[in-house]
């Protein structure tokens, strides 16, 4: 087991031999935010036949050439098509169909003439303007042609991307399968909220926090559970948890103290150590493990700890097993508008908010506080040896995934 490696090294243990999930299908008016499995080929033309984009009348453009407020064109009106419906003559010469918004056009026509360039007077029409052939007339096909591809695998699927697979006739469509995660915390000294504070104890909030996380980024599949500071009913959790879990997160219980009982969880589980302790600050004790090929990362229980290091070491996890690479924090450089008063001798990631490229720093940066957590939506990042942080000092940031992360 590797210990006291850097953050890139821990990604890159975790991540070895490790492949998307497969893909899995889904009815349409639940795929919104999911990512295409494979490339998706229109089955028909769009639109399915030539059709008008305006109330008016359907004709062909000689006929009106000559047409004018003063010298009017009369044609004969054969039919009328509405949205929905199939035309029952053809236009000839001298003749006019008339047509709604989104009706399928007549053999015969080449143009549309708006109704407000037109007035109906019984069996006949007088058109009062030209218009060219081809003015006022969408082909079949114009949005897009049966076999292409509308959309390449990989692609994550927005509103207008749902819409136009709904345009295209998908009832289903097949995306990548997210993991589901279990997600165990532990600890003697956590009580439940919503009922009286035992003296000595200290309300859970890692659990709500990351399950809260986890939909937060999509994944739907979460098995939550607490364990307290007893080895063996944490293996047997752990156990039951992962026959139906891709990923296990626990909270707690992976530094040095007599009561951190991953240490001897794990190897009750069966589980091999890959690594322990990785060189930031916080979550220092992040330990990863696995266990019948399923990945167990094992942070920290300090609540900010435990926020950073699932956005640094589990959502890479996330990431690989779903293959959805929006999911990663996005890397950037930002100015640093709040200073910093402590050196950092070892790498340091901060909590922090961004925006258009500023970033502030909210008061209290312990790891056991989460007051200042709410509202930040990026990690700042402190390499190892750095001294205090000035007021407009450059930096870089890591951008997380989603609306507002925290």
């Amino acid at each position: 087991m590797e210990e006291r490696i850097s953050l890139e090294r821990a990604v890159e243990l975790e991540l070895q031999g490790l492949a998307p999930l497969g893909a899995e299908g889904l009815e349409l008016s639940a795929a919104l935010g999911r990512t295409l499995a494979e490339d998706f080929a229109a089955g028909l033309d769009q639109p399915p036949f030539d059709r008008s984009p305006l109330d008016g009348y359907a004709l062909r453009g000689a006929d009106i050439a000559g047409a004018g407020p003063e010298q009017p064109v009369s044609l004969t009106v054969v039919d009328t098509v509405y949205a929905g419906d199939v035309p029952r003559a053809a236009v000839g010469p001298g003749q006019a169909v008339q047509v709604t918004t989104g009706a399928m056009l007549p053999p015969g026509c080449d143009c549309v003439i708006r109704q407000e360039d037109a007035r109906r007077d019984g069996p006949t029409v007088r058109i009062f303007r030209p218009v060219a052939p081809g003015q006022n007339y969408i082909r079949r096909g114009a949005d897009f042609r049966a076999g292409q591809v509308l959309l390449p695998a990989g692609t994550r699927l927005s509103p207008a991307a749902i819409g136009l697979l709904s345009s295209a006739g998908a009832a289903r469509v097949a995306v990548r399968r997210r993991p589901s995660v279990g997600l165990i915390t532990t600890g003697d000294e956590v009580a439940l909220p919503g009922a009286p504070l035992p003296s000595g104890k200290i309300y859970g909030s890692n659990g709500l926090l990351l399950s809260a996380r986890l939909r937060q980024l999509g994944i739907r599949r979460v098995v939550t559970g607490h364990v307290a500071d007893d080895p063996a009913q944490a293996a047997a959790v752990m156990a039951g948890v992962l026959e139906s879990c891709d990923l296990l997160l626990t909270t707690g219980g992976v530094s040095v103290g007599e009561r951190d009982i991953l240490h001897q969880a794990l190897p009750l589980l069966g589980a091999g150590q890959i690594y322990w302790r990785v060189n930031l600050k916080p979550g220092t004790p992040a330990l990863f493990s696995r266990h019948g090929g399923k990945p167990i990362l094992s942070l920290s229980g300090n609540p900010f700890a435990a926020a950073a290091t699932f956005e640094l070491l589990a959502v890479p996890l996330l990431s690989a097993l779903s293959g959805e690479d929006w999911l990663l924090p996005r890397r950037t450089r930002a100015i640093i508008d709040t200073p910093f008063p402590k050196a950092s001798p070892t790498r340091r990631f901060l909590r922090g908010r961004w925006a258009d490229g500023h970033v502030t720093l909210p008061p209290g940066h312990s790891s056991g506080q989460l007051a200042s957590l709410v509202g930040c939506n990026c990690l700042v990042e402190l390499p190892a040896g750095s001294p205090p942080l000035e007021r407009g000092a450059e930096g870089t940031v890591y951008l997380l995934s989603g609306q507002e992360a925290f």
